[in-house]
């Protein structure tokens, strides 16, 4: 069974030579090093955190990710989207066996979801719900295009994350640990930051002071900072504990500040599987007194945009941010 490219044409062309060339000059505008002067590709990259909105809001944002991955060491790609239209209490796999994108059809690892599905902690999409859910989707091309060198040996696993209490991330990290352990697994978590507006009934501003409030659709409250650079800040307040890998951590900041950041249940899990993977690497280090600063792994954010600067109440906008692990 296999899986339409259900929304392109609408969040992202379905020409295949004009989209090619759009990710072709979107990765070309990335540039080959990072900020702190680490190379891209950047050695050792294992996972990648990317937005998963239309791409002509977030084509640009996703590229700085995708551009940190050595193709050569990827065999296999796991993909961990939220679920936007379903409720899950927990994450399903696909029932398809090929993924379409206008460059072409991506193979689904059957062995592996089979081996995922065994452990009973799975349920399964329906082709409907599988269809119409596009964090997943959106990041198809940039799979395909990153790895199109090699891409009739490249499989995928994708995986939608329901919402997840942070025991039930804990477990996923448990299972999802010893796949990346294995270098030749890639992945990928899907996460736009920031939904701000009265659309996305979340309109939490906080000054210089740290003071926060909700904002009005017109509220006269003086404001010492403008909202965008408020959203900023709460942004990368999240960012920041994410590099820091501190699963507890985060989920207080989402308690804290309900920051509506739609791949949180992916992130955790992210987190969970770093958590799960260094416990074992310890375990080995201790038993073969290895130092185990050698594995010790690190989480870096690469780019933040916003889709517009907001300035007023009734303003919105939506956050990017990529990262890589």
């Amino acid at each position: 069974m296999s899986r339409k490219a259900y929304h392109a044409g609408s969040w992202y062309t379905d020409n295949g030579p004009r989209l090619n060339k759009e990710l072709s000059q979107w990765l070309e505008n990335v540039p080959v090093s990072t900020e702190d002067s680490v190379p891209i590709p950047v050695p050792g990259a294992r996972a990648i955190i990317a937005p998963h909105a239309g791409y002509s809001y977030s084509g640009q944002a996703a590229a700085f990710a995708y551009k940190c991955i050595d193709p050569a060491f990827v065999a296999r790609v796991f993909i961990l989207g939220p679920s936007h239209h379903v409720y899950l209490t927990k994450c399903a796999i696909s029932k398809c066996t090929e993924y379409e994108t206008p460059l072409g059809k991506l193979t689904l690892d059957i062995e592996v979801i089979n081996e995922l599905r065994k452990t009973g902690h799975f349920d399964e999409m329906s082709h409907n719900v599988d269809e119409e859910e596009h964090s997943i989707e959106m990041h198809l091309p940039y799979v395909y295009k990153i790895l199109e060198s090699k891409i009739d040996s490249i499989k995928i696993v994708p995986i939608m994350v329901g919402s997840l209490s942070e025991s039930k991330e804990a477990l996923y990290g448990k299972i999802f640990s010893s796949y990346l352990s294995d270098p030749s697994n890639l992945f990928v978590i899907s996460s736009d930051f920031c939904h701000w507006g009265q659309r996305f009934s979340y309109t939490y501003y906080s000054d210089s002071l740290n003071t926060s409030i909700n904002l009005s659709r017109k509220s006269n409250t003086p404001l010492s900072i403008p909202i965008y650079k408020s959203i900023e800040n709460l942004d990368r307040e999240g960012m920041s504990i994410i590099e820091s890998m501190n699963h507890k951590e985060f989920h207080s900041y989402l308690s804290k500040t309900k920051n509506t950041i739609c791949g949180r249940y992916p992130i955790g899990v992210l987190l969970s599987t770093i958590d799960a993977l260094q416990s074992s690497q310890e375990s080995i280090s201790a038993e073969t007194k290895l130092p185990f600063d050698t594995t010790k792994p690190r989480i870096k954010f690469v780019h933040y945009s916003q889709s517009s600067q907001v300035t007023r109440g009734d303003d919105s906008s939506v956050s990017y941010a990529s990262a890589y692990v």
